[in-house]
């Protein structure tokens, strides 16, 4: 990464929560020196314009990414409109940030990714995990050969029913917004940038949806890939746990056994209890979503962009953001998620949904075009 002491002119495409969150944090950055906001909803983003001190808001996505102050983007939509936002900052050359996945359709992901390699394009994927310190560690002593060469990995992600329901019911394009697109890629991302050199060769996967098919997704879908030096790696997601299950969003597991010894985490939150005879609110509720039952526990510490101290939001959502600030404008070289991992992961992920779909093994790597034969 090179260095770019030049303010840096920001548009940030998206205002919803996490929006919201990144745009604070750009006010905050001493490195930024204009920010400009898009958002379809016009009271929404004016109202944020007004908190950050934006120096323009429009609802005109194309406007603002052709602002010749702007040389840097981040694409923070709903998960189905990352793909023209995306395109038309390309065009612009501008260094970007897209929020997971890539895309949701295998073919967008594949044109955005063409565009950024022909264009030479530093864009990273918000996976924000990968700024935890505890992954940051792990990877470190995996990267330093201190459990020698793995062979087998297990990953289990656990997450409450809120966040599916919260994602689908902004959209009826919810045919690839499956537990493995759209949360199941975190710890895929997570187990695949720990396993960093070992190329999937082959999934077998299975899914069941007695509860989440009337939201018209699944509520679990379990994997195992093959790798191409023959390790073994099993990837397991549920996102229809009950509404009073006590985390907020995730809880993770992923055991690492190696030729010389085991890495193992557990990343469950139950380390931190609360439990009150006050009603609590949920990690991600949908507008008009009513939980059907009170909520009295809690694992904290289990949203995953972090926690709120005194209305500011500190974790590792604030680490990747500033550092994505600093890899613009300083040239930090960082633990980012780049446009190839993320499409890498979209394709794992639809793969295994392809799988489970199909009844049998699917080979790795596939081509996009795969995923739209059976439609």
């Amino acid at each position: 990464m090179g260095k770019n002491n030049k303010p840096i002119g920001l548009a940030i495409i998206g205002c919803g929560t996490i929006g919201r969150i990144r745009a604070e944090f750009a006010r905050d950055y001493p490195g930024i020196g204009w920010i400009g906001l898009c958002d379809i909803k016009e009271d929404r983003g004016r109202e944020l314009a007004k908190v950050v001190g934006a120096d323009m808001f429009t609802t005109d996505m194309a406007e603002l990414i052709g602002r010749p102050e702007v040389d840097a983007t981040m694409i923070i939509t709903e998960e189905n409109h990352h793909t023209e936002p995306t395109l038309l900052a390309v065009d612009q050359g501008h260094k970007l940030f897209i929020e997971k996945p890539l895309a949701t359709e295998a073919r967008d992901s594949a044109i955005i990714l063409k565009a950024i390699t022909e264009n030479n394009i530093d864009a990273c994927v918000g996976y924000t995990q990968r700024f935890r310190r505890r992954f940051l560690t792990v990877k470190e002593r995996l990267t330093n050969g201190q459990i020698g060469d793995v062979h087998s990995v297990t990953t289990r992600a656990f997450m409450n029913r809120m966040v599916p329901i919260a994602t689908i019911a902004k959209t009826n394009e919810r045919h690839n917004l499956t537990p493995m697109v759209v949360s199941g890629t975190h710890s895929l991302d997570m187990s695949m940038w720990l396993m960093e050199g070992k190329t999937p060769i082959s999934v077998y996967a299975k899914s069941v949806d007695p509860v989440m098919s009337e939201w018209g997704t699944k509520d679990s879908t379990f994997g195992i890939f093959t790798m191409d030096d023959g390790t073994i790696f099993s990837m397991n997601i549920s996102w229809g746990l009950p509404t009073v299950w006590p985390g907020s969003v995730y809880g993770l597991e992923i055991g690492s056994v190696g030729t010389k010894g085991v890495i193992d985490i557990e990343d469950t939150h139950r380390d931190l209890v609360l439990a009150t005879e006050e009603k609590l609110p949920g990690g991600y509720v949908t507008d008009g979503f009513k939980p059907d039952a009170d909520r009295h526990v809690d694992f904290l510490t289990s949203y995953p962009p972090g926690d709120i101290w005194n209305g500011q939001l500190w974790g590792p959502m604030r680490e990747e953001t500033m550092g994505w600030f600093a890899r613009v404008h300083g040239g930090l070289n960082t633990p980012h998620a780049l446009a190839h991992e993320g499409h890498n992961n979209l394709m794992h992920t639809m793969a295994m949904d392809l799988s489970a779909k199909r009844g049998q093994e699917v080979k790795l790597p596939i081509d996009p075009e795969e995923f739209y034969k059976d439609a």
